[in-house]
């Protein structure tokens, strides 16, 4: 195939060589100066193209695609300030250590900071929040120069991933003319027959990314110590999208089982969820009530942690206030852990640790001391009286007066296909998923946006998540998230994604309820809760999506009705956030006493 300008070939090259690099998907905004990136994308049979009008739900939505799948996902604009759209996605990407690769259309050298129209400086224009980046030459049919763009390509795919994936930027530039325009003798016909033009059968560079190992003297180090502790602990924080794919929730549940260790899961830890949770003892080895009764039961003597922060504030808390030997597993060797009380950071995968962990421990390593016994009673009497404390909560006629988001989460996850995708948003809805989402036997993939903990581009990036795989995909969110990210419900259609989205709406923004800032009126009503009163039932008709407002006491039915049907449905639920708020204390103080023993 003849290649009829150098802006073009620069587009094809690049192209094919992300392509050979295991690229399988794009996310293309619509602009005239990535032109030749997009005509080259669209043209080549291996890439699945994702189409948005606007960039910052394409950047969201293939964030969410490349959280799902743990692979990159590329992106790309033109110039100007469309770029600047990429960068929220961008920075939850560096955070959340999500794969991305961002290719950015610019102006040619000559015409930077001339005052010509929509050029921006984009060089390093994401800062530190990037793995990598580099500006790519400008386009010539010369054998070195297109060597040196397969070659950045393939780096650029490279530094995605490895032990601490993340964002890449590759800016690119290119003149006129941008389409596949003739231009005589700009790239000759036998160029596309050069090692450069043809490149390899398969990526012009392979990239292998080694895996840290422990020594066998850390090993020994941590094996004696689970063994000789009374009262041991695993907590699973929120789990890399690496971590979703290597990280076998056996080995960990085997583990915990030989040295008497509950697994504290984290609802986004990969192992709240799966077959994993029973294993035939009373409550298996996997707890999600934690955040209710963590600070009422003993300080362990000895914890291994891995994956991000745990959502639940009592749970850092009560690791915060310990004075156990608390070894931290990071693949990157980060320090990701707010409270600084860890006092062992392990740069290593979890997935390996636990694989060499079941190697070591011997299958009576957990044999029970009076100690271990009384502490693994503890943790399963208390998760007990948790769930029977919710469940009385949720079939208690009281919630159709007063009713409250949590149990709108917990009927979430008790009511979801297995095998299943659920995206939760920030603020209230993740941290309910949190108190109320009961382990299970079932495979569900649940997914935040938990690096940066925004609000923004919750929509798109669930449905971006969603068009990576065939699970059913429910999408729970907020009002002031839902309606921040409205533009991204055009991927629905767009993209052809179908979802469940449970929409809770408490006319503003709820979570300030938790704050000392509700005493002060004025402001908190105006300048913090900002109701906004807006009708959603309108939005989605304006994207042709089903709309249903149900009741609490009907939502269960509902939820199943929309999971069984085709298409998008939006499930709305009203509530009072400060009412909600009230309903969660009384809950939280009544789990309290009845551990305590307490008349209630």
């Amino acid at each position: 195939m003849s290649t009829p300008n150098r802006a073009t070939l620069w587009g094809r090259v690049l192209v094919d060589e992300l392509a050979k690099g295991g690229l399988e998907a794009v996310c293309i905004a619509p602009g005239s100066r990535s032109t030749p990136l997009t005509v080259a994308f669209a043209a080549h049979e291996g890439i699945d193209v994702y189409s948005h009008l606007d960039e910052r739900s394409a950047a969201y939505f293939a964030l969410g695609r490349a959280r799902r799948t743990g692979e990159p996902t590329a992106l790309v604009s033109t110039s100007g300030t469309a770029t600047a759209n990429f960068h929220p996605a961008v920075i939850e990407a560096d955070q959340a250590r999500v794969p991305l690769l961002v290719l950015t259309a610019d102006r040619p050298h000559e015409l930077r900071d001339s005052g010509a129209n929509q050029t921006v400086d984009q060089v390093k224009l994401y800062g530190d929040a990037v793995r990598w980046d580099a500006e790519l030459p400008d386009p010539e049919a010369d054998e070195r120069k297109v060597r040196s763009l397969r070659t950045t390509a393939a780096r650029a795919l490279a530094e995605t991933g490895g032990v601490d994936p993340g964002p890449v930027h590759l800016n690119c530039p290119f003149r006129k003319p941008l389409e596949p325009i003739e231009v005589p003798d700009a790239v000759p016909d036998a160029f596309a027959e050069t090692p450069a033009g043809r490149g390899r059968d398969s990526a012009f560079v392979e990239t292998e990314s080694g895996t840290r190992v422990l020594a066998d003297a850390q090993y020994d180090d941590l094996v004696r110590t689970l063994e000789d502790a009374d009262r041991p602990l695993i907590v699973a924080g929120p789990a890399d999208p690496a971590d979703l794919i290597s990280l076998e929730p056996d080995r960990v549940a085997t583990v915990a089982e030989r040295v008497g260790a509950p697994i504290l899961a984290d609802p986004l830890s990969n192992l709240r969820f799966g077959p994993h949770v029973d294993r035939g003892s009373v409550t298996g080895p996997v707890y999600g009530g934690y955040d209710a009764y963590i600070d009422t039961l003993p300080e362990p003597d000895a914890v291994v942690r891995f994956g991000a922060s745990p959502t639940s504030k009592p749970l850092r808390h009560a690791l915060r206030d310990s004075d156990a030997r608390q070894f931290l597993l990071d693949p990157a060797g980060d320090w990701r852990e707010a409270t600084f009380t860890a006092t062992d950071l392990l740069a290593t995968s979890p997935g390996p640790v636990f694989e060499g962990l079941c190697e070591r421990l011997e299958a009576d390593a957990g044999a029970e001391t009076a100690s271990k016994s009384e502490w693994l009673a503890a943790f399963a009497d208390a998760e007990r009286r948790h769930w029977a404390v919710r469940d009385a909560a949720l079939e208690s006629a009281s919630l159709e007066s007063d009713p409250f988001e949590g149990a709108v989460l917990a009927a979430v996850f008790d009511g979801a296909p297995d095998p299943a995708t659920i995206f939760v948003s920030n603020s209230m809805p993740i941290r309910d998923a949190d108190r109320f989402g009961r382990p299970r036997d079932a495979e569900l993939t649940v997914l935040a946006n938990r690096g940066a903990s925004g609000i923004d581009g919750i929509t798109s990036t669930a449905l971006g998540a969603g068009s990576a795989t065939d699970d059913p995909l429910v999408l729970v969110t907020g009002d002031l998230a839902f309606y921040h990210d409205s533009n991204g419900l055009l991927a629905v259609d767009r993209c052809g994604v179908d979802a469940t989205i449970v929409l809770l709406d408490n006319d503003g923004g709820g979570i300030f309820h938790e704050l000392p800032i509700e005493e002060f009126e004025p402001p908190f009503t105006d300048q913090f809760k900002t109701p906004h009163g807006l009708e959603f039932g309108a939005l989605a008709d304006f994207y042709d999506l089903a709309f249903e407002r149900v009741a609490l006491v009907d939502f269960a039915s509902a939820y199943r009705r929309s999971l069984e049907s085709e298409g998008t449905q939006v499930l709305a639920v009203e509530f009072d956030s400060e009412a909600s708020h009230r309903r969660r204390d009384v809950l939280a103080e009544r789990i309290r006493e009845d551990l305590r023993g307490e008349d209630e």
